[in-house]
């Protein structure tokens, strides 16, 4: 398979498209009121997206809130994705089906390039609340899971658990195709309740709901070919279309029935409003504003728009607490700020060095949002810089640098070449020190141009190491 023929109808844009901001429905919610500046709409474009292109934060933050939320949560159009399209490091393009590690390139070049920010960004959390691995499955299978998530990133929670749990990849990952009324295997029913619905240890289900579910959810199956999985369909005569009760219920309930359920249950609403703000902000939400979110949830008839709408124009979105950028919109997003493009498969043992390699989560819970970083992870982020600036390293040996170029102006053209970046004063500080101390070691007549040079490399890679990128 061609990579143009996955981006379906979406074009190379060498320009941004032109918005007009429709208005926001009024949130149930508390609303941020302070102005809105460039540090917020920097916070938002890193949490509802993948960092700022030069000069994006401050175009976002001339719209206002309610203006850059809506840029987000309301757009017209397919996805455009600008730039280059991405290649290997030899050049070839990318074959994610075939080539091991250009599915994860593949991926990421869509974070750096589409225009459409919060809805890849969706597809990306969906991707970890219903996590599915390539382990269990292929790159054909996994991708076709990506583009059907992304075409519900925004929409109704409802639609897409109908959509997941009749996928061919989840139903190769949690043993769908192995469920039938002879076995109830009850791996998948298990997980729609504690992991994708409902929540564990919250007196939502019991054990005997497990297993009535399992019966529901009987009649998948799917061939094998010589090229793996294929022809994946309900079968009715594997299905246990018996009397069920689950949650209480009776009826001879179907797979359908299983979602229909989930969603209704008087748990599901708080456990889709605490998991989604999770995402977003630092700090739980408060027990009012959790109720709040939930009667919009339900009364929209389980919708996610109108919760990001809320969740995106929160106080405690742009006040509470940072949070620790994921490895891959880490990633992402030093490119998105040097405006490049992928160049190099390599970015996929990267992103398993980082801890997050696309379409291989670490367990049916997806990634641990809250411990991104250790000592292992640590080291994969400093790749990560290292390859990012690789080929916009200044030459040491130039003959020619400003001779007059002091610790204070070292780190200010360090700081413009990542677009001035909002750093606060402690980071600064610690960055000029670094940068003096780099300096009193210029003393020869040999040294004024090379150790320059190699200052102002220094001062570029340390920036995005700080804690300021880090996190946002």
């Amino acid at each position: 398979m061609a990579h143009q023929s996955l981006a379906d109808a979406e074009t190379d844009g060498a320009r941004p498209r032109t918005l007009t901001m429709p208005a926001l429905d009024p949130s149930p919610i508390a609303v941020f009121t302070g102005p809105f500046t460039e540090v917020h709409a920097t916070r938002l474009l890193w949490r509802a997206g993948f960092g700022p292109r030069p000069g994006q934060a401050r175009a976002l933050a001339a719209l206002g809130l309610e203006g850059a939320v809506a840029s987000l949560t309301r757009p017209a159009g397919a996805a455009r994705l600008i730039g280059r399209p991405p290649h290997g490091a030899d050049g070839r393009p990318l074959d994610p089906i075939n080539v091991w590690g250009d599915d994860h390139c593949w991926w990421l070049d869509r974070m750096v390039r589409s225009d459409l920010q919060l809805v890849e960004r969706m597809t990306l959390i969906w991707h970890s609340w219903f996590a599915t691995s390539i382990e269990a499955s292929n790159a054909q299978l996994m991708l076709g899971q990506n583009r059907m998530m992304r075409a519900r990133a925004l929409g109704n929670f409802h639609d897409l658990l109908i959509e997941v749990t009749r996928d061919p990849a989840m139903l190769l990952w949690l043993s769908g195709t192995s469920n039938t009324k002879y076995s109830p295997n009850e791996n998948y029913a298990r997980e729609v309740m504690e992991l994708f619905t409902l929540g564990a240890d919250r007196g939502a289900y019991t054990q005997h709901d497990v297993h009535e579910q399992a019966r529901a959810l009987t009649g998948f199956r799917n061939d094998w070919s010589n090229s793996g999985p294929t022809n994946f369909r309900f079968d009715p005569s594997l299905h246990d279309d018996g009397m069920k009760q689950i949650f209480g219920h009776r009826g001879r309930f179907s797979w359908r029935d299983t979602c229909r359920l989930c969603v209704e249950h008087p748990l599901h609403p708080s456990f889709v409003v605490a998991k989604l703000w999770g995402y977003f902000v630092g700090t739980p939400a408060s027990a009012r504003d959790a109720r709040g979110l939930a009667k919009t949830y339900v009364r929209s008839g389980f919708e996610i728009r109108p919760l990001l709408e809320a969740i995106l124009r929160h106080p405690l979105f742009y006040d509470g607490p940072r949070m620790v950028i994921p490895p891959i919109v880490y990633t992402a997003g030093l490119l998105r700020a040097q405006e490049l493009t992928i160049t190099t498969d390599d970015w996929a043992w990267i992103g398993e060095e980082a801890g997050q390699r696309l379409f291989d989560p670490p367990n049916v819970a997806g990634w641990d949002y809250t411990h991104w970083l250790d000592t292992s992870r640590w080291a994969g982020r400093f790749t990560t810089v290292t390859y990012a600036l690789q080929d916009r390293v200044l030459n040491p040996n130039a003959k020619s640098y400003p001779m007059g170029e002091n610790a204070s102006h070292a780190l200010e053209k360090a700081l413009g070449y990542w677009g001035d970046p909002p750093l606060s004063a402690q980071t600064r500080a610690n960055l000029l020190a670094f940068s003096r101390r780099a300096g009193q070691g210029i003393t020869a007549d040999w040294e004024q141009v090379t150790y320059r040079i190699l200052r102002q490399n220094a001062l570029r890679a340390l920036i995005p190491t700080t804690p300021d990128w880090q996190t946002c």
